[in-house]
């Protein structure tokens, strides 16, 4: 069984579904199929395939609950008819032989009905001599996995791989003698439920999943649900004698607000700071984008090197974000680009500032100075693997901080990461900082 640890809830179906792609790197591009379990499964499962560039299915396992608690699994059954019953729960919940025989034929015809609206049978065919990585929202007894998986293989899967945010550790153990792999993210001791795992867990219905299941076989992506709801407004933010233009993103539910610093001239509208918020709102991090310097200013060399000016700019941005109604209460993360990475640095030994992390993205953390040796804010630092130049940089500036830190290269990207899916890892990698360290 392969297991990394999480920090935090995860945002939603969705959210945890990029994260759990994050353990499944090494299928992408391949010809594995990605199999979501019918209906929550299949929400995560559709990030995972967008990931990694998989095609997405969908299973569905329908569970048999006890007499008087159908909550509580006591086996499953699938669209393919496969089915299980844990004989060891039948006296203790009360689970008599016809109970069992007319529930299992209840839950199959349900399962069967799913079946034929989702017109799943292109999953019984795309399984076949492939790896079938099968995806749920969370496992609690592990019925309905085991089921999956022998489903899976009954199919024609050459190797199953079972993958889910969360799961109690007793289950994962178990399933692992029936997956060839079995990859979960948050193993909580003791289990509980699933859905405390999530900020928000609504219950998807059929047209949810036709959908993903639609969007998908078209080759496109359906949105996170959670991007409609983003309150996205623009702003002024005053800072001494100027007024800082910014963007201003709070997702609902957020869980901390991250406060860029644009470098070399750059601002609020950079297409690259713009496309990591993104994913840091979808993730339920708020973010705010703002100009540090005027256009007079940036086009001032000595400004866009004025490390102080930035630090001081940046910590009236935090100040605003500290007495704005939607924000103040959220914990703070800074996140750096270029000479901004140095201001963000700075500012985050400010201690009224509260600076919980900070992620640098080919910055240049050394312009920090002396006050590298002053931070404690959990710091990770993000280079190209081919800018040779600022790699020398921030192993000088990483070696001089105090904190706890990191020191990351993207492989092939050079400075301004314009190679195909570096700023994507960019941005996957600093969601996972932030994530870790910010949320209370």
């Amino acid at each position: 069984m392969d297991s990394t640890s999480a920090s935090g809830a995860f945002a939603d179906r969705y959210d945890a579904g990029r994260h759990l792609a994050g353990a499944l790197q090494n299928y992408a591009g391949t010809n594995a199929v990605v199999v979501g379990l019918a209906r929550g499964g299949v929400e995560v499962a559709a990030a995972v395939a967008a990931e990694l560039r998989l095609p997405l299915r969908a299973l569905v396992v329908r569970k048999v609950g006890a007499p008087r608690n159908p909550e509580l699994a006591v086996g499953a059954v699938s669209e393919t008819g496969v089915q299980w019953i844990d004989a060891r729960l039948k006296k203790p919940t009360g689970a008599s032989d016809r109970y069992l025989e007319e529930a299992v034929a209840a839950e199959g015809a349900e399962a069967k009905r799913q079946h034929l609206k989702y017109a799943t049978d292109e999953t019984r065919e795309s399984v076949r001599g492939r790896v079938a990585i099968l995806v749920d929202d969370g496992i609690a007894t592990g019925a309905t996995a085991l089921v999956a998986v022998r489903s899976a293989r009954d199919l024609g899967a050459s190797r199953v791989v079972l993958a889910t945010p969360v799961a109690s550790a007793q289950a994962a153990s178990a399933l692992a003698k029936y997956a060839d792999q079995v990859i979960v993210l948050v193993t909580p001791e003791p289990f509980q439920a699933v859905g405390l795992h999530y900020r928000q867990f609504a219950q998807l219905d059929d047209e949810a999943v036709i959908r993903r299941l639609r969007a998908s076989s078209a080759g496109t992506s359906v949105a996170n649900p959670i991007v409609e709801r983003i309150v996205r407004s623009e702003i002024q933010i005053p800072a001494g004698s100027v007024t800082l233009p910014a963007l201003l993103s709070v997702p609902p539910e957020a869980v901390g607000m991250v406060i860029f610093a644009h470098g070399s001239g750059s601002g609020r509208l950079s297409p690259r700071n713009g496309a990591v918020a993104r994913v840091l709102d979808e993730a339920g991090l708020a973010t705010l984008l703002a100009d540090l310097l005027t256009e007079e200013e940036a086009g001032d060399r000595h400004k866009v090197f004025d490390i102080r000016l930035l630090a001081e700019r940046l910590l009236a941005c935090v100040s605003y974000v500290g007495q704005n109604r939607s924000t103040a209460h959220l914990p703070r993360g800074l996140f750096g680009a270029s000479t901004g990475a140095g201001a963000t640095l700075v500012a985050a030994t400010n201690q009224s500032a509260d600076i919980r992390a900070v992620v640098s993205r080919g910055g240049r953390p050394d312009l920090a100075a002396d006050a590298l040796e002053e931070v404690r804010a959990p710091t990770l630092l993000l280079v190209g693997s081919v800018d040779t130049g600022v790699i020398a940089l921030n192993r000088h500036a990483f070696d001089r901080l105090h904190c706890e830190k990191r020191l990351e290269l993207i492989p092939g990207a050079t400075h301004l990461f314009e190679e195909p899916g570096t700023l994507d890892e960019v941005a996957r990698r600093a969601r996972d900082w932030f994530l870790h360290f910010v949320p209370v």
